[in-house]
């Protein structure tokens, strides 16, 4: 059921006990929302968690209220009112659906998200569900600290590229201005943030040397097995390293989380990779996406350039 941001705001005020939870694989975005949104709701006299079913990469553990971030042990539950669901669907939060049988509320910027008989609230056009927080906290009323500042600053950041990326819109600058005139610093989230390790650094040599090109070289993409992924705290960013290849449109990263499971990730500079990704399973944005295949690594780019051929 869609819904106005208004009605979602609505459904925070008369909640008492909020469950935050997002995605796997978790991103900036995605730990930016939640911290942002768990502080507001604690600023409204709100008891509100976080969980979230995965590993978070080690660049975003500095955030403001980092430590309050917790992933459910086996069996785990918690007396929600309003379960929260931010910058995903559903199906992607993992255990944390077995956590409560609390009402849901899902607020996401995929253009993907249909949502299935629960309360959705989706605007495809904001940059990063940080950017739908922002003005979730404006409609609440709720003031923005330094500490909220810096976690939605982080998360648009992260999902714009550092505002390279074709979602990077005028009210996208200006909600980023904005985030700095109330604390946020871009000169030290630019830096916590793009922190790598050594063997990050070696990984990336390797993924590197994976690239392959297709169809003219209109399509770029990098495999890399379980034992380069072991190397990356996170694999987010990977791909962006080839996305500058002048004669590509498309370009994708297939990691092997575990064996026979491979995760996607696709970008594009005219392709609606959205499509394809959803007919994979998986979604996202327009010239941002992914999906999980669970088969080897051979097949999986098999599949996954055989669909981009098809959509090119």
């Amino acid at each position: 059921m869609l819904i106005t941001l208004k009605e979602a705001a609505t459904r925070l005020q008369a909640a008492n006990r909020i469950l935050i939870t997002a995605h796997i694989h978790p991103d900036g975005d995605a730990i930016g929302s939640t911290l942002a949104a768990m502080q507001i709701l604690r600023a409204m006299g709100k008891t509100a968690v976080i969980f979230i079913d995965d590993k978070v990469p080690q660049n975003l553990h500095s955030l403001p209220c980092f430590d309050e971030v917790s992933r459910p042990a086996d069996g785990e539950t918690f007396d929600a009112d309003l379960l929260l669901i931010l910058d995903t669907s559903l199906e992607r939060i993992g255990n944390v659906r077995k956590m409560t049988n609390a009402p849901i509320l899902n607020i996401d910027h995929h253009v993907t998200n249909i949502g299935d008989g629960y309360a959705l609230y989706v605007e495809d056009k904001a940059a990063a569900t940080c950017e739908i927080i922002f003005k979730l906290a404006r409609e609440l009323g709720e003031t923005i600290t330094p500490d909220i500042a810096t976690c939605l600053y982080s998360g648009i950041a992260r999902d714009t590229g550092f505002f390279k990326f074709s979602n990077t819109s005028a009210e996208t600058l200006a909600i980023a201005s904005e985030l700095v005139t109330y604390g946020a610093s871009p000169y030290l989230i630019s830096e916590q943030m793009n922190k790598k390790s050594l063997a990050e650094v070696i990984g990336l040599r390797d993924a590197l040397n994976s690239l392959k090109t297709f169809y003219g070289d209109k399509v770029a993409g990098m495999t890399l097995d379980y034992a380069t992924v072991s190397k990356f705290d996170s694999t987010e960013g990977i791909i962006d390293e080839i996305r500058g290849i002048d004669t590509v449109d498309v370009v994708f990263l297939i990691s092997e989380r575990e064996p026979n499971v491979c995760r996607v990730s696709i970008r594009s500079k005219g392709v609606d990779v959205a499509k394809i990704a959803a007919r994979l399973g998986g979604g996202g944005h327009i010239r941002a996406a992914g999906c999980t295949l669970k088969t080897t690594l051979a097949e999986a780019e098999k599949i996954l350039v055989e669909a981009i051929g098809k959509a090119l």
